[in-house]
């Protein structure tokens, strides 16, 4: 806001008077007596100096002059001026000539536009005096300043057009909010233009300013938030000490009452009902209760609990896993009470009462049809494996946890039980075989039974029963493995040749114990002897000196395996024992009798040379078989170039009707007649033609199907010839109203031929009259 004032008009008793001037270079040495007269001495006569210098008025102007005139500034005069005109002032320096204009006749300064203290306060320039006659200075050149008196004419301007502020609620009186800060443009210096004082146009009574600091206090106590969040305050500064006719400017505020945790929470109702089911599953939402806090933030932040009541152990608010279940059959009703605090309260304001509330909770049972529940979560049942069929092994329970009580009803799972192993007693839940059983093969069986109601199918539930296999001693030892024993010749006695270990498929609780022994029927081997380590294995020794392959190339050792459980189990494990050369090392190097007839008698390089030969032999055998082949399937067309780019003339016609190899007119006529080997077309043929029989004509196929399997024929002939040919089949068809011309078919008909007409039809078939129209003695 700007207001404006008339400023009153001060008449100066007088405003220019007259002074010594002079220069302002001058002015630091004006305590000087430099303004006085004189007198030197010369050649014993006296010297006179005039007194000279500069004299003006101390030169002030106002700001923003408004009148219509020039505004007159002062006059510069030295005391060289007689008033005669013969001087001349000329003005240099700031504003000179455009702002500042001098007379130069008689000095007088004027300002020819309005000035601005704000903008410039002060202006130097600089005058001098000229003779115009001479045109030499009579005064040297010295400078003067203008200064500018300051009016008030600038209201007082806040830093900011807005300010944001906050304050916590339920602050006390005095309590300080912000600071705000004006400025004025006017001279502090010169009155009290630049005196700002702050007032509170608008909030109160809820705020105040400090008028000289601007600071903005709070005024009430105990403002609430909750109440009231937001405030307006308008701040005025004006100048001049606030007096009348001072310019002001104003600022807006805007202060919020930011949230303390001054409010406990409370429940909207002081009781609550919510309903469950019976064995709802843990972690089961049952209902929401919710307390309000009018707080913001954190301070509204709280957490629940359970205080007392019944049914603390069952419930809490938060989920948990060790949450117990909740049964209708133990009890129908659960009352509770829920504490909802804060969980920052603020220790200034604990006196108002304790920051939390408590609200009860019932929580109603319900009862659901549940279904059948087992004494245990697993049942695990042993049984020996030699247990006879139809056995009871064990047996499950289950009851039916609702009121009714209703009976329950007993079977197997058969996706665990495939092979029918295991059965069940439906009412009464024992357990019993089926099948005999087998450790080895299966020492443990998973079954699932399954409990159902009997008067609602869908209530059912399911266990898991394991059923371990205890050991029976029903499987006698063997050997570990399969032993390839050799015996040196010359091996000395009392050698240790093999040491054989056994295994056993039963599982004793007290371990394996095996021992060895010979077999009854030969209580004293003459070649070898069994000696049983005690560790479950046994070595096989040699009981003579030396042993040879001619006599007996292998010897079999039967030996007695027993164990020690009950019953006792024992088998009869026969020992293969080759006799071998060896080395002085006992290396073995061979174990046949004819190895040694041929070591006698070739090297193992010679042996080698001559399998060398066979292989080559043979692969020389295979060669020329495969050559000789190549030359029988030679090709009737033999040229480098494609046979494509060739043009293959025969001229042979043929032996006629009596080169009855040539070609078989009746295979064409005949689509059904046999072929008994399929020739190919691009080599010579192996053997002659066969005569074969058709069949009669009314027996042919059609034309189309002919063609169509003769195609069919060439597409899939394995002996065809990679590039392309064609095929010519010569064949009229069926039922031809004509009689043929030709004599071909004369082999295939059974009848014979009246030919005497083809004398008839002149010299070209002279040829064939003479051999077919004659009588049948001269044909023969």
């Amino acid at each position: 806001m700007r207001t404006y004032h008339c400023l009153p008009l001060f008449i100066w008793t007088y405003m220019f008077y007259a002074v010594d001037a002079i220069p302002l270079q001058e002015k630091v040495n004006s305590d000087l007596p430099s303004k006085r007269m004189m007198s030197l001495t010369k050649d014993g006569k006296m010297l006179h100096r005039t007194k000279r210098g500069w004299m003006w008025n101390q030169f002030f102007l106002l700001e923003e002059y408004t009148g219509t005139d020039t505004q007159y500034v002062g006059k510069l005069h030295t005391d060289q001026d007689k008033g005669d005109g013969n001087l001349k002032y000329i003005l240099t320096g700031d504003g000179a000539g455009s702002i500042f204009i001098i007379d130069e006749n008689t000095g007088d300064i004027h300002a020819a536009k309005k000035l601005d203290r704000e903008e410039k306060s002060l202006y130097i320039l600089r005058a001098k005096a000229i003779d115009r006659k001479t045109g030499r200075q009579v005064e040297p050149e010295s400078e003067f300043i203008i200064k500018i008196h300051d009016i008030n004419d600038n209201e007082p301007k806040f830093t900011k057009d807005l300010y944001t502020a906050s304050v916590p609620e339920m602050s006390g009186v005095g309590t300080s909010v912000i600071q705000v800060t004006a400025t004025d443009a006017d001279d502090a210096n010169y009155g009290n233009s630049a005196k700002v004082v702050y007032s509170i146009l608008q909030g109160q009574p809820y705020f105040s300013v400090d008028p000289e600091s601007g600071i903005i206090k709070t005024a009430l106590p105990d403002m609430s938030r909750e109440n009231r969040e937001k405030y307006q305050v308008v701040i005025q500064a004006k100048d001049m000490g606030g007096q009348m006719g001072g310019l002001s400017g104003t600022t807006t505020v805007h202060i919020t009452l930011t949230d303390v945790n001054n409010n406990p929470p409370r429940f909207p109702q002081s009781t609550y009902q919510f309903n469950s089911p019976e064995s709802v599953p843990l972690g089961t939402h049952l209902g929401r209760i919710k307390a309000n806090d009018p707080d913001v933030g954190e301070n509204a932040e709280m957490e629940y609990s359970i205080a007392e009541g019944d049914g603390a152990d069952m419930f809490d608010v938060i989920t948990d896993k060790d949450t117990q279940n909740l049964d209708f059959e133990d009890k129908m009703l659960y009352t509770l009470r829920v504490d909802a605090s804060n969980t920052h309260p603020d220790p200034r304001f604990l006196h108002l009462g304790p920051f939390k509330d408590t609200a009860v909770v019932k929580i109603s049972v319900e009862d659901i049809d549940e279904p059948p529940v087992f004494s245990k979560i697993s049942y695990l049942i042993e049984v020996d494996e030699d247990v006879k069929e139809g056995s009871i092994i064990g047996q499950v329970m289950a009851y039916d946890p609702d009121a009714t009580n209703n009976f329950i009803q007993y079977s197997v799972d058969r996706h665990t039980d495939m092979d029918r192993i295991f059965s069940i007693h439906p009412e009464n839940g024992s357990i019993f075989t089926l099948k005999p059983l087998d450790r080895e093969s299966s020492p443990w069986h998973n079954i699932t039974i399954i409990a159902t109601e009997i008067n609602n199918s869908k209530q059912s539930s399911h266990v898991p029963v394991f059923i371990r296999i205890l050991d029976i001693n029903d499987h006698a030892p063997e050997f570990a493995m399969y032993y390839e024993t050799f015996v040196c010749e010359n091996a000395k006695p009392g050698q240790l040749i093999q040491t054989v270990s056994v295994m056993d498929k039963d599982d004793p609780p007290r371990g394996h114990k095996f021992f060895f022994e010979p077999v009854p029927e030969f209580p004293l081997n003459p070649n070898f002897t069994i000696v049983d380590n005690k560790d479950n294995t046994a070595g096989i020794m040699t009981r003579k000196d030396g042993y040879s392959r001619h006599k007996m190339s292998t010897y079999l050792l039967p030996i007695l395996i027993f164990d020690n459980d009950y019953p006792i189990q024992s088998s009869t494990g026969t020992l293969t024992i080759r006799v071998c050369a060896c080395d002085q090392q006992g290396n073995m190097q061979s174990c046949s009798a004819q190895a040694l007839v041929l070591a006698a008698g070739l090297s193992t390089g010679a042996l080698v040379a001559i399998l060398l030969c066979v292989i080559i032999l043979l692969v020389l055998v295979v060669l020329f078989a495969a050559l000789k082949r190549q030359r029988k399937k030679e090709p009737l067309i033999i040229s480098k170039d494609d046979v494509r780019d060739n043009i293959v003339t025969y001229n042979d016609e043929g032996g006629g009707e009596e080169d009855t190899q040539a070609f078989d007119i009746g295979t064409l006529r005949n689509p059904e007649a046999r072929e008994d080997s399929k020739l190919r077309r691009d080599v010579m043929p192996e053997g002659i033609f066969q005569i074969r029989r058709t069949v009669p004509l009314w027996e042919n196929i059609d034309v189309q199907d002919f063609i169509h399997r003769r195609l069919k024929e060439n597409d899939s002939d394995p002996s065809a010839p990679p590039y392309d040919s064609l095929a010519t089949y010569a064949y009229e068809g069926n039922d031809s109203i004509a009689d043929s011309l030709s004599s071909l078919e004369s082999l295939t008909a059974d009848c014979n031929q009246d030919y005497d007409y083809l004398s008839d039809w002149g010299p070209r078939f002279k040829k064939l009259a003479d051999m077919y129209g004659g009588d049948e003695s001269d044909r023969e």
